[in-house]
């Protein structure tokens, strides 16, 4: 097996084993696999923009604004008042931000949305797995959109 093969099939085995994570969580789970998976690929983005790897880099940034996208959508407005809105504009200030980033090759930018997103990921590891209070009801996915956010972006 070349080694384009063996990449190729650690690919897929990779795929294979985040599919049924992502089946298999719940949504609080789901909220932490999301915010790993920007994290992670913030992190790999950076290393093109360094490389000089703009395609590559570019990909990984939009891979990174459509997860962010996937969990300002997921947010429940109704019911999180104040809380989800300002989640909300956090989330929207992350994407101009990671924009901004990939126009500019500026790392310091990913780095700022990487410690923002950690922060928030951070918080929202602290929270017990069975919230009732509102704080939890704000952040919480509403339906299916976060696993098919989480599955799109992939």
């Amino acid at each position: 097996m070349n080694s384009q093969s063996t990449r190729n099939a650690l690919a897929e085995y990779q795929n294979v084993g985040t599919e049924t994570t992502v089946a298999c969580a719940d949504p609080h789970q789901l909220i932490q696999l999301m915010m790993e998976r920007a994290l992670a690929k913030i992190a790999a983005a950076k290393g093109h923009m360094a490389r000089g790897d703009v395609a590559e880099k570019g990909l990984l940034v939009g891979g990174a604004i459509s997860i962010v996208d996937g969990l300002r959508s997921s947010l429940n407005v109704e019911e999180g008042g104040a809380l989800a809105e300002n989640l909300e504009g956090l989330y929207f200030y992350m994407i101009r931000r990671l924009l901004t980033a990939n126009l500019e090759n500026n790392p310091d930018v990913l780095d700022e949305v990487s410690g923002l997103l950690r922060q928030l990921k951070d918080a929202w590891d602290a929270i017990a797995q069975k919230p009732d209070n509102a704080t939890a009801a704000a952040a919480a996915p509403a339906g299916s959109g976060p696993r098919d956010a989480l599955r799109t972006a992939i």
